[in-house]
């Protein structure tokens, strides 16, 4: 799996864990939804500001965003 993809699982796992929807997702780290969509799917790779916001909002380190990454 490449890392992108990786990535993507991880956001949507975590996302999920705390039961948010993309758009809720979205609003707490000042995202558009279509953004987050790209990334969970791979569409997009993320850039390093976007993995810190992303992990702000759901109250993680942005290491555990990046976990099975090698």
């Amino acid at each position: 799996m490449e890392p992108h993809e990786q990535f993507g699982c991880n956001l949507r796992r975590l996302r999920k864990r705390r039961k948010l929807s993309q758009e809720a997702l979205g609003r707490d780290c000042d995202l558009h939804p279509t953004e987050i969509s790209r990334l969970e799917r791979a569409a997009r790779e993320p850039r390093l500001s976007t993995i810190v916001r992303l992990a702000r909002a759901l109250g993680v380190k942005p290491a555990r965003m990046l976990d099975g990454i090698e």
